[in-house]
């Protein structure tokens, strides 16, 4: 257990910063921006993103958000800055509310048709994008640099080192798993309708990284919807609903369901939801990876402690002590009391 607590804490070698006088950096897109000499206030228009800043310490500068409480209840708790910000339904803001409010920088998805718009506004924006562990890491370390701090590089820094060693850890306890011993998962997205995660995605890496093999690899990307029939073709080993995915009682497929070998067998897991779903691509994807490890192969896990992981990992790099009972939660997807 020692392995898994003590790299949380460890930092790497820090860049020197500029004092003053404005900044380029460049986004994930490959766009330089323009930034102020300091980012106090930002805009988030990417949903996963937010988890990003709230590791690097910066959750308390979002002054305009996409989530909201009702969907995220943790991210808000943790969080409770956000119920000031400038909050919209889906992930379109009016850039004349932004300039409004002194808006310093705003992060968007990448592609966002409305990323144009604020630059028209002169609001320097950032496309943010990753599909994997190394791109994430890349991406957290680029909010890093726009933040322009010593603290918020730190914590990126340590954040990536904590994941490469979930990685090494548990790659190093499966390195002798035979294929056939590698159960065939599928992750569902949605119930309402059928959706399902493929190949070339955070989602299928994960799996694999657990000991797993992605039973929806025929296909490619995040929520691809597909027929019952076709779920059953594949009879998964294991399923994974994501926390936001429905339940499989309340399902018109619920029959379909009865017949796989994965719900006969009681291999039906919900994945853990806190700041951002695990599953998905926000920084909790780290402790995504041993809880899957854990699910898929409890024998070759037994030391690890998921409520003493999950209290560590978000006292470290969220500043939040949580309970047992809030760990708890968040490891059954429920929302705080």
């Amino acid at each position: 257990m020692a392995a898994w607590a003590c790299s949380l804490f460890f930092t790497a070698t820090l860049p020197a910063f500029a004092a003053d006088g404005p900044r380029q950096v460049t986004d994930d897109t490959g766009h330089r921006v323009t930034l102020p000499t300091q980012v106090r206030r930002i805009a988030d228009a990417w949903f996963a993103h937010h988890s990003l800043l709230m590791t690097l310490g910066a959750g308390d500068k979002i002054v305009a958000t996409v989530n909201h409480p009702e969907s995220r209840p943790w991210m808000f708790r943790l969080q409770p800055s956000l119920s000031q910000a400038l909050s919209v339904h889906g992930i379109s803001f009016n850039s004349e509310a932004l300039l409004a409010r002194n808006t310093d920088v705003i992060f968007v998805p990448a592609g966002d048709s409305d990323a144009a718009a604020y630059r028209q506004a002169h609001i320097p924006t950032l496309e943010m994008r990753f599909t994997d562990y190394a791109s994430m890491k890349k991406s957290l370390l680029t909010t890093a640099e726009v933040l322009g701090t010593p603290d918020a590089m730190a914590r990126a820094n340590a954040y990536n080192s904590w994941l490469d060693g979930q990685i090494t850890q548990v790659g190093q306890r499966l390195a002798n798993l035979p294929e056939a011993q590698r159960p065939r998962v599928l992750h569902i997205s949605s119930l309402h309708p059928l959706k399902v995660d493929g190949a070339g995605t955070l989602i299928d890496q994960w799996i694999r990284a657990a000991g797993g093999r992605n039973a929806a690899a025929s296909i490619s990307g995040n929520m691809h919807e597909v027929s019952p029939e076709m779920i059953l073709a594949w009879q998964p080993d294991v399923i994974i609903l994501g926390a936001d995915a429905g339940n499989i009682a309340d399902s018109g497929d619920a029959p379909i369901f009865a017949a796989l070998k994965a719900q006969q067998a009681g291999k039906v897991f919900r994945n853990p939801a806190g700041v951002f779903p695990w599953d998905r691509y926000g920084t909790e994807a780290a402790l995504q990876i041993p809880w899957a490890a854990k699910t898929l192969h409890p024998t070759r896990f037994t030391d690890i402690d998921m409520l003493k992981i999950t209290k560590t990992f978000y006292q470290r790099f969220f500043d939040y002590t949580l309970s047992d009972a809030d760990a708890q939660r968040i490891l059954h997807a429920q929302g705080p009391v």
